[in-house]
């Protein structure tokens, strides 16, 4: 725990030169100043995170992070445990949704497995993690971020997989912010009204364990090994500067603790949607981001980021490829 902790002590701040050559040129380009707005925030938001005058989105890279859940052999979800395995292999030999919309993109796809077969603690009863089981995950979600970066990534999209993982994320946010759990869990995959009645009880009694925990403790005893990894990622990034598309609910929540610890950790992080799930607007609303799209999506894989790419592509070129008033002869 204590390598998450110090990973937060020194975060770069982002390239104020090269945002601010990005902002100037955005205000000067052949259309009316502010025409496209977000969309320029978006690209100077790119510029000081990618510490250059000319950001693009060319290699953009998907990380998911796969775990299984003990919590899930309660019945919280509307499909078995035993998906989750077969989610992964799906996902490596490039049969999944994220996948194909990783394909279409041009960006590189990388599953990783932090505990597929190995189900954290019941969350109900017991801690999802020991400690050491915690770092490890941190380790993993760090060195996948590096391969990334070191293979040329200049814009990660990270996401997950792993059935319960919804009732562990609602578990960690009810920890963190407290309120009725009813505010935070949501239908996951689907599950029915006997499911969700499961599911609510499996969060109030997870919550109810994490009283006075500081917010990294509370990830480590009512989370998981991919929120935990996805943690760690998001940190990593931020170290290498990189800038990074959150996905959904889940994604949220696996950072709401780094956020805790840290206020301003999530600064080279962009919301690539708003899932389905209750508890994601809310956790938007306190990270102070706005979500790019808003289609009600709720599959996870990083498929809501992925939507998103294409418009943080699309902010770059068109102030880094836009002619200026002045390059046209009309300054």
């Amino acid at each position: 725990m204590n390598q998450l902790a110090e990973m937060l002590d020194e975060l770069p701040e982002p390239d104020a030169i090269a945002r601010d050559a990005v902002e100037r040129r955005a205000a000067s380009v052949l259309r009316p100043r502010g025409a496209l707005a977000r969309l320029d925030e978006l690209a100077a938001w790119l510029a000081g995170w990618q510490r250059t005058t000319r950001p693009s989105v060319d290699r953009p890279a998907t990380v998911v992070f796969v775990a299984d859940h003990g919590v899930a052999s309660t019945g919280v979800s509307a499909y078995p445990a035993e998906v989750t395995k077969a989610m992964l292999a799906a996902l490596e030999g490039g049969a999944a949704t994220a996948t194909a919309m990783s394909r279409v993109l041009g960006a590189r796809f990388v599953a990783v497995d932090v505990g597929v077969g190995v189900p954290t603690g019941n969350i109900r009863i017991e801690p999802a993690l020991s400690p050491a089981r915690f770092d490890e995950c941190v380790t993993a979600g760090r060195a996948a971020v590096d391969a990334a970066v070191d293979d040329g990534a200049d814009l990660l999209v990270l996401g997950e997989m792993g059935i319960g993982n919804t009732t562990a994320s609602a578990a960690v946010c009810a920890g963190l912010f407290g309120g009725g759990v009813s505010r935070w869990t949501g239908r996951g995959t689907g599950v029915d009204d006997e499911g969700f009645a499961r599911k609510v009880a499996a969060v109030e009694a997870a919550q109810a364990r994490t009283q006075g925990l500081p917010p990294l403790e509370v990830l480590r005893v009512v989370g998981g090994a991919e929120l935990v990894a996805i943690a760690a990622a998001v940190v990593e990034a931020r170290r290498r500067s990189t800038p990074v598309v959150l996905d959904g609910f889940v994604v949220g929540a696996a950072i709401a603790p780094v956020h805790l610890a840290r206020e301003d950790s999530l600064d080279h992080c962009v919301a690539g949607h708003r899932s389905a799930e209750p508890g994601h607007a809310e956790l938007l609303g306190r990270f102070g981001q706005e979500p790019l799209v808003d289609l009600g999506l709720r599959l996870g894989e990083g498929s809501g980021a992925l939507v998103a790419v294409p418009i943080l592509r699309l902010a770059a070129a068109a102030v880094v490829e836009v002619a200026t008033f002045e390059e046209w002869g009309l300054g």
